[in-house]
């Protein structure tokens, strides 16, 4: 396993639609494995594979905050939501591309979700709470949707500056 890079917004690569995958290799099963180390890592619950530069539909998610219980990592190839409940929920959001900024999105309060494990065969769960959040919020990195997506233009605009700023520092460093 090793760690990878996670890009930082706004990058182009995080606005566009991440490609079906159609072969369970060894590659695959790898490539979940280095996107578990980044996310632990970094640390985060959730990690999507546009987010290390990968444009493949692909994503992992494990909510299970430290000292609640043991990791409980999911992996899961081509994600589908399948149903969603009319009921909604907010959780202040943050993400791994977005480091240090947050804010309250509304989302479905429960979805029913479709996949593929790394050994092609086919899962489907439904989620609630946080877990229901992570994987809406995973998801849309799929399909090159930010959290930041879903606020206002000027607090929109305002993160996004101060990611621009961050990397001009981190590129300086």
């Amino acid at each position: 396993m090793s760690k990878r890079d996670i890009l930082i917004h706004p990058d182009p690569r995080l606005k566009k639609r991440a490609a079906e995958i159609d072969a369970f290799t060894p590659e695959l099963r790898q490539l979940a494995d280095d996107m578990l180390e980044t996310m632990y890592d970094a640390p985060g619950i959730g990690l999507a594979a546009p987010q290390i530069g990968v444009l493949k539909r692909l994503i992992v998610l494990d909510c299970v905050k430290e000292g609640e219980g043991d990791p409980s990592p999911i992996v899961m190839v081509n994600p589908q939501v399948m149903w969603a409940s009319d009921e909604t929920s907010v959780y202040e959001e943050g993400c791994l591309s977005i480091p240090e900024q947050y804010a309250e999105v509304t989302r479905p309060a429960e979805v029913e979700v479709r996949w593929f494990g790394v050994d092609g065969a086919e899962q489907s769960a439904r989620f609630d709470k946080l877990w229901a959040t992570c994987v809406q919020h995973e998801i849309d990195h799929l399909d090159g949707k930010l959290f930041i997506d879903y606020l206002k233009p000027l607090k929109r605009q305002m993160i996004t500056r101060k990611m621009q700023k961050l990397k001009r520092e981190r590129a300086r460093a």
